[in-house]
């Protein structure tokens, strides 16, 4: 069998190329290598955003878990100009286009700016999910002069950064115009300025506020013309050759990217190399997050699925599963993604802990190494209890209103599950019942064996039978009529949970109510399966 790297997963294998990488480079003797992501602030951050930063966190770990020192360094792309105003933002942004992003109001009045408003938004996700960084604010950046050096040296050469961006984008603007955007000092606008002359001795850049296409919109400039201090962080680099500088300045080893940047990481990688004399750092190119309509999750366009919608019904393992089972391949996903995923993360949590076996000794690896990676490596110490989240779900949904917990956890206890062992599993369920109601199992392909066993065990739960008695007449009646019992108990299962396992049937067919129970089983049997619906519990 071939070797399996680190804990299995793609992840490891990403972490030993930049390892072997930067040992031929000779680079990073002297210090720890380093993970970097970007985090847009120009709108309301969401799974694609948060991808970035949980990609290149992993990263992190996986290289650590190698022997090797690794940061990560999560960069505020905050001087960036606004280009859009977001789907469900005041109108009155529009007055704020092509201003960086620092320098526009927090329309939502709790930061200093809108910039800072959305990078808070990311920033609070990676710290629910417990990411260790380092942050940077390009702004501050910028001020501070951390990116001096690196600006001179393409200015000085700008001539040749230009041919580098026609080559490889075949834009020929930058063969015309600095590639750096001064903040008009008239007008505070970023895109709108061209910068036609450096002045190195003084540290500064000559532009003209002429305006700009932004947005799908023509955005006029004021006519000004004048100087910026680039030292006091009066403006930036274009994005064809900020990321170099970064790369450069911070010593940046490994950064993934989305398809929808890839020309602006090869032209890039290009003026890292042949204008700072910096080999860029290894790259990951992964697809997009779509909703399920098939487009390209967006801020502009307002179909965000933001993190902090996600950890509302779901935990930080189930979003860092979403990020971690695969890295390429578009994916579809919504916010009825979850109960899925939360039920993934426990099955995974029976293989990690041998209580499911997986024959193929490289799968289960990397299952047990994703697994590990979700807890960011400090798995717990043993399996959760087998609570089905669409099982918790339903209990929330005919709870009395007011007393959700107690009664769930009443009801678990019943069940002979420690309502304690789950965590704050029952919260996200409680709040998933109180916005979305039950979770609609799968519709089942009955046979006819099936169908007859049903209509017994319907018959039975309508007796006064009582739960020990109806758990073992389930046995009796699978094989009466040919079937496998286990395989009857995981039909069961997916009728009334829409999951292949659950509580003991017994007990949870008499706590949730003889007549919802049937009802649910009578559903299956017309073709239409449902979930158990509302009424008392007993």
């Amino acid at each position: 069998m071939a070797e399996i790297i680190g804990r299995g997963t793609w992840i490891d294998k990403v972490a030993r190329a930049v390892i072997e990488r930067e040992a031929k480079l000779g680079r990073a003797k002297g210090g720890p290598l380093r993970t970097e992501s970007g985090l847009g602030a120009s709108g309301i951050p969401h799974i694609g955003s948060f991808s970035d930063s949980a990609r290149a966190f992993a990263v992190k770990l996986a290289i650590e878990d190698a022997g090797v020192p690794c940061e990560y360094i999560a960069f505020s792309d905050d001087m960036d100009g606004l280009r859009k105003v977001p789907a469900g933002l005041p109108d009155w942004l529009w007055d704020h286009l092509a201003k960086p992003v620092t320098s526009i109001p927090d329309p939502f009045g709790c930061h200093g700016s809108y910039g800072e408003h959305m990078t808070s938004l990311l920033l609070d996700a990676m710290d629910r999910c417990g990411f260790e960084y380092r942050h940077y604010s390009a702004r501050e950046a910028y001020r501070s002069g951390l990116l001096v050096r690196q600006i001179e040296a393409i200015l000085a050469r700008a001539k040749r950064a230009g041919e580098i961006i026609r080559r490889e984008l075949g834009q020929e603007k930058y063969e015309e115009v600095l590639p750096f955007f001064a903040i008009c000092g008239r007008c505070g606008r970023i895109y709108t300025t061209r910068a036609y002359g450096f002045l190195p001795d003084e540290g500064k850049v000559l532009y003209r506020c002429e305006g700009a296409e932004i947005g799908g919109r023509r955005v006029e400039g004021c006519g000004h013309e004048g100087e910026a201090d680039y030292r006091r962080g009066e403006g930036k680099l274009s994005w064809k050759v900020e990321f170099a500088a970064r790369w450069a300045a911070l010593g940046i080893h490994f950064e993934a990217y989305g398809k929808d940047i890839a020309d602006s990481v090869r032209v890039n990688d290009a003026i890292a190399k042949e204008i700072l004399g910096y080999e860029p750092p290894y790259h990951v190119r992964y697809e997009m997050f779509l909703d399920k309509g098939g487009r390209k999750i967006s801020k502009s366009v307002g179909n965000v699925l933001t993190p902090q919608v996600w950890l509302t019904y779901g935990s930080p393992q189930s979003l860092l599963l979403l990020m971690y089972k695969r890295s390429i391949g578009t994916r579809e996903v919504s916010v009825l993604d979850i109960p899925a995923y939360m039920d993934e993360l426990d099955e995974l949590g029976r293989i990690y802990f041998g209580l499911k076996r997986v024959s193929d000794e490289r799968e289960a690896a990397k299952l047990r190494g994703l697994y590990e990676y979700c807890w960011l490596l400090k798995p717990p110490k043993g399996p959760s209890p087998r609570a089905p989240y669409n099982l918790l779900v339903y209990l929330a949904k005919v709870a009395p209103r007011g007393s959700e917990r107690a009664f769930v956890e009443e009801k678990l206890r019943r069940y002979g599950i420690d309502p304690s062992a789950l965590g704050a599993k029952i919260d996200y369920a409680i709040n998933w019942a109180r916005d979305f109601g039950a979770i609609s199992p799968e519709r089942i392909e009955l046979s006819d064996e099936e169908r007859r066993a049903i209509g017994e065990l319907i018959g039975l739960i309508r007796s006064e039978g009582d739960e020990e008695a109806i758990q073992s007449a389930i046995f009796e009646i699978a094989r009466r009529n040919g079937l496998d019992p286990r395989d009857f108990f995981k039909t069961l299962y997916r009728i009334l949970l829409g999951i292949p396992h659950g509580p003991r049937l017994g007990p949870y067919l008499v706590a949730m109510g003889r007549d919802n129970v049937a009802e649910a089983l009578e559903g299956a049997l017309a073709g239409s399966p449902q979930a158990a619906p509302e009424g008392d519990a007993e």
